[in-house]
């Protein structure tokens, strides 16, 4: 790609790019030396799995992998016993090493089905973070005031409100600010949510004398997929990265059109170019949104697994809703007591989260038993006179019982 073609790949998708001019300039110097750029994004291991949300950070490192930078995927797993106060009304509960160490063996795992593995460098700011004496943490709180650190929206809303703002939490910024000076980033990728610890980092870089502090691009947080509030496992809106190929292409194609774009943008690595050829395609009715939907389901699952088994999600998608066809696999339960209400079957078997919420699912019509609604939410499994029956919840779910 030319230095253009490189700024629009990178930039497609990103809200920030602070400062934007010095882009291009790190872009032309890489290109003119031959030394690659240092591109640097962090994750606190606070949760043990990632969704589709996460991967749009992981995805723009990989766009500046593709172009020969080196990509660092930090674990902070030192910060995380701190706690990242961004969007938090409340501290943190800490986190135990164990936990720590748990998820951030996790995350290693998930983020090479985007990265590749043998272009990534992996790094824990416990590295240099546990080596710090009291001495060099008292110099590192020394490189901004309570002033700024009180600036942002989190510390302001909280102080205002006489919200409790612990010590520790003030030095978060500073900490992931010194993961530059010690990796020496030219740039760090971050969410929005991130701006602030972003660009203090910029300031402990050049307190620590880097005459030339690492640029700061940010990506969006991703909508879920009811198109409105961010995606998010306790919203229950999310498609995480380790679901089946035909849950995650199910999913995709429950979405809106208009998320659809939203999606082809941040969730692939289509071309500006690319994506102006197919919103004029699908302007002139030459594509059709259901066919995109398609698509973008099989370039998603794609990335998480293989293209023959995105090809058969897409190809099952079609048995189920097309040809309104079950799938020709699910998975079994032989049942013993026959006198089993459904709803605590569905709860049991994790077709539902709680009885109450099987109870909602029959009494919305979500439920079928060989094809056919059940309304009863008292309905027992003895009323059923075949050795077997398939349950379905909503679209995607499925089980086979084998009654004994």
């Amino acid at each position: 790609m030319t230095i253009a073609e490189q700024l629009a790949y990178l930039k497609k998708g990103a809200v920030d790019c602070i400062p934007d001019e010095e882009l291009v300039r790190k872009l032309e110097r890489a290109a003119k030396a031959g030394q690659p750029l240092r591109i640097k994004a962090g994750f606190d291991p606070t949760a043990p799995d990632i969704h589709i949300g996460h991967t749009v950070l992981i995805r723009k490192m990989r766009h500046f992998q593709q172009l020969g930078h080196q990509v660092i995927f930090l674990i902070g797993d030192f910060t995380g016993m701190i706690g990242d106060p961004s969007g938090r009304s409340i501290t943190r509960p800490p986190l135990t090493r164990e936990q720590i160490n748990q998820n951030a063996e996790t995350y290693k795992e998930q983020i090479f089905k985007l990265l590749d593995r043998d272009k990534t460098e992996i790094r824990f700011n416990s590295e240099w973070m546990s080596r710090f004496s009291a001495d060099d943490f008292i110099r590192l709180a020394g490189k901004a005031t309570v002033a700024q650190l009180l600036e942002r929206d989190d510390f302001k809303k909280r102080f205002e409100s006489q919200s409790p703002i612990s010590v520790h939490e003030l030095m978060y910024s500073l900490v992931q600010g010194y993961d530059s000076v010690a990796l020496n980033c030219d740039v760090e990728l971050g969410g929005t949510d991130q701006k602030f610890n972003l660009l203090m980092a910029r300031q402990v870089q050049r307190e620590y004398g880097v005459k030339e502090p690492q640029l700061i691009m940010t990506t969006p947080l991703l909508e879920g997929l009811d198109g409105v509030q961010k995606m998010s496992k306790s919203l229950g809106n999310y498609i995480g990265i380790t679901e089946s190929p035909r849950e995650i292409f199910g999913k995709i194609m429950s979405i809106s059109d208009a998320l659809m774009w939203r999606y082809y943008e941040l969730l692939t690595d289509l071309s500006p170019s690319e994506m102006e050829q197919m919103r004029a395609r699908a302007a002139s009715n030459e594509l059709n949104p259901r066919d995109l939907k398609a698509d973008l389901g099989w370039r998603v699952v794609r990335d998480f697994y293989s293209d023959s088994e995105a090809v058969a999600a897409r190809d099952e998608f079609d048995r189920m809703f097309r040809e309104r066809r079950m799938p020709e696999e699910m998975p079994a339960v032989t049942v013993q007591d026959k006198s089993i209400r459904l709803v605590k079957l569905l709860a049991a078997e994790g077709l539902a989260s709680s009885i109450s919420e099987a109870q909602r699912f029959i009494t919305q019509g979500s439920v079928k038993l060989d094809g056919e609604k059940v309304t009863d939410v008292t309905f027992e499994l003895t009323r059923i006179a075949a050795e077997q029956a398939v349950v379905q919840v909503g679209k995607r779910k499925f089980l086979r019982l084998l009654l004994a």
